[in-house]
């Protein structure tokens, strides 16, 4: 029995075997056979018999040996093929002889006799009178033979060739075409499919929540989304019904694509990735198909996710540009998606997550209720979020111990996510081009700095003239907004020319929701105090407060045509958040609330400058101290404003030494009001410290 299941096992496994001796596996099919090897075969036999000769090749001979042959009788044939060659075949007797010792009677592939010389023949009708008259007197002499031969294996490569060659161009151009093209998209009958790339289990993401610092309260949302697909039954048995969409908004740099990679890798669903970009095309309908075969796809696999970053390249507002046509394709592509979305054909199991920063342009049917069912706002980082930010992007790098996050937190304001991580690898750029063994605060400072403010340029030429100038300019900054309430506190000054800017100052806002008129007036009090400085000191101002007059109008303009901080205006405000405004070709106001306008902007902006004036005028020796000091330091901090100043008679000193203390409430660093005295939050002149006045308002 045991050798009958041996003999059965061997068999079996002789059976198991295809015709070219591999083992088929249990299940499998069988493998085809490719037809590119039998094209091989056929055109290797075609060749081989158009070359393939047994005989050998004739020998090129001459006339006076031909005629030579003639002569002595030694010819037994001779064939004219095609008026061009003369075949000379040699009788066996004469093969024999010493001169013609190694040819011999040979025979073609095909079994026909074959020339043992060949003649290359000038003219035919010359050729044959030769012959004749070397024979003469010859009783049986030899006559020329005739022959026209046709090559068909030349003829028919000659043109089956082209046809092969073109056919093979073709088909090289098309795998070409369907492997670097993008998948199926790449090819050209697969135009209108989806570019998505698909993030499953086979090809997971290695980002999760954990990596996402900052966005508690968008990780919530986005979490509980992920939760909607891992435990769908929590949600619908009590009657409720999974979002269909989610739209992340917020600026650049802020998250929005991190967290959708975060849910990639948490959801642990088939993920499609794409851009709002690829499915803009230049042929007609090319878009909408495209999202048909996406959402095809993603229900195919449901559940799933369909993640679209800069979904406003398709999803803006239809019909609000005068200029585009009754047919565009970008508006064809937002029908189909909004079809998709919430349509006829109910959209079960798909998930449609999206990214902007522009939701203001945004279709309103795209966002409404049903389709994106969550806005989350990912704004800019707080304080806090900062500090978290900062601990995840410093967790691969070699610091130093003097390192102190909440410093660093406090001293990018405004900063996005992306900003952050940045200064973090500009950090780690500087301390290696400075040859550290690790990063200090010095380099976190100096990649601030670098982003901030740009590179510095210690080598370009500056005139003792312009130097002075600047000096004098940036003081005149420092010292307003030091002698200002509501004004920016000051970090540090320098002279030293960074980007396209001679000098720079930077100071630390406070972060706040909202606004009053007193502190947007002393900010631009601040901003004039440059030019005020220059027409102070020298009796004349330049060009180089440029940047700051644009600043200045733009925050004029706001408060009077925006906020309603103008009286003549009143509480009228002309700002549009729809975006319809940019496309239309008039103003929302009249030609004579225009001047209006105007005349309000130039009075804030007058005033703002007239009152910096006065500061600096007040102040003159303490401008022209810090600017001599500027002048010869070149960069100074906030304890310099001190020495000269005194301390800031409200709030504490922005310096980097008790830096850590200025997350103080409002209420302790305001002073107490006086009794008599006026409530403060009215912009007023500060005397020199040292006056009575002065010292009593201390």
């Amino acid at each position: 029995m045991a050798e009958e299941k041996d003999e059965n096992k061997t068999q079996n496994k002789q059976d198991s075997k295809n015709p070219f001796g591999n083992f088929i596996k249990p299940g499998g099919k069988k493998p085809k056979i490719s037809f590119y090897w039998i094209y091989g075969i056929l055109a290797l036999v075609f060749l081989g018999l158009q070359f393939l000769n047994t005989g050998g090749e004739p020998k090129k001979t001459d006339w006076k040996d031909f005629k030579t042959m003639l002569q002595d009788k030694d010819v037994q044939k001779i064939v004219l093929v095609n008026k061009e060659i003369a075949e000379i075949y040699i009788t066996p007797d004469a093969l024999k002889k010493e001169k013609y010792k190694g040819l011999k009677e040979t025979t073609s592939t095909f079994g026909q006799k074959t020339a043992q010389f060949v003649y290359n023949v000038a003219s035919p009708d010359i050729f044959i009178q030769q012959v004749q008259e070397v024979q003469k007197g010859n009783d049986n002499p030899v006559y020329v033979e005739s022959e026209t031969r046709h090559n068909w294996g030349g003829e028919i490569l000659s043109w089956v060739l082209p046809i092969l060659l073109l056919f093979g161009v073709w088909y090289f151009i098309m795998r070409m075409m369907s492997r670097g093209g993008g998948g199926a998209g790449g090819q050209i009958f697969n135009i209108g499919k989806s570019k998505a790339k698909i993030y499953d289990k086979n090809t997971s993401v290695n980002i999760t929540f954990k990596d996402v610092a900052g966005l508690e309260e968008a990780k919530v949302e986005v979490i509980e989304v992920v939760d909607f697909l891992k435990s769908p039954d929590k949600y619908t048995k009590l009657g409720g019904k999974i979002p269909k969409g989610v739209l992340l908004v917020g600026p650049p740099g802020t998250g929005k694509t991190l967290l959708a990679k975060s849910v990639a890798g948490e959801a642990h669903v088939p993920f499609f990735s794409l851009s709002g970009s690829d499915f803009v095309e230049m042929f007609v309908g090319v878009g909408a198909s495209r999202v048909r075969d996406l959402f095809k796809q993603a229900k195919d696999k449901a559940p799933s996710i369909i993640f679209i970053d800069e979904i406003d390249a398709i999803g803006r507002a239809r019909g609000k540009n005068p200029m585009t046509g009754s047919n565009d394709e970008r508006e064809n592509t937002l029908n189909q998606l909004l079809t998709e979305m919430d349509g006829f054909v109910p959209n079960s199991g798909v998930i449609v997550l999206a990214a902007t920063n522009r939701a203001d342009i945004l279709d309103k049917a795209l966002l409404r209720a049903g389709r994106f069912d969550r806005q989350i706002f990912v704004e800019l980082p707080d304080l806090d979020a900062r500090r978290q930010i900062f601990k995840v992007h410093m967790h691969p790098l070699k610091l130093n111990k003097n390192i102190d996050i909440e410093f660093l937190a406090r001293q990018t304001p405004g900063f996005s996510g992306a900003d952050i991580a940045n200064v973090c690898n500009e950090s780690a750029l500087i301390a290696a081009r400075k040859t550290h063994k690790s990063i200090s605060r010095q380099d976190f400072m100096d990649a601030i700095d670098r982003i901030i403010g740009g590179l510095e340029k210690k080598n370009k030429i500056i005139s003792p003239r312009e130097k002075q100038v600047v000096a004098h300019h940036e003081a005149g900054h420092a010292t307003v907004s030091w002698l200002l309430e509501y004004a920016n506190p000051l970090v540090k000054v320098t002279i030293v020319p960074r980007g396209k800017s001679l000098g720079a100052a930077w100071y630390l806002p406070e972060e706040r929701q909202i606004t009053t008129t007193a502190q947007m007036f002393d900010e631009m009090c601040a901003a004039l105090g440059g030019r005020a400085a220059e027409d102070v000191i020298f009796g004349e101002i330049s060009t180089g407060a440029l940047n700051d007059l644009e600043k200045v109008t733009k925050q004029a303009y706001a408060m009077v045509a925006y906020y309603g901080l103008s009286e003549r205006i009143g509480n009228l405000s002309y700002y549009d958040s729809s975006g319809q405004q940019e496309f239309s070709f008039g103003k929302p106001f009249s030609e004579k609330t225009n001047e209006i306008i105007d005349e309000e902007i130039s009075k804030l902006v007058e005033k703002a400058y007239k009152h910096a004036r006065e500061i600096l005028t007040e102040n003159r020796d303490g401008l022209v101290a810090l600017a001599n000091r500027l002048l010869d330091k070149e960069v100074i901090f906030s304890e310099d404003l001190e020495e000269i100043f005194g301390k800031r008679p409200w709030g504490v000193t922005m310096s980097i030494k008790d830096h850590l203390t200025a997350g103080r409430s409002r209420k302790k660093r305001l002073p107490a009001a006086k009794k008599g005295e006026k409530p403060e939050g009215k912009p007023k002149t500060v005397k020199k410290p040292g006056t009575a006045e002065a010292e009593e308002k201390a």
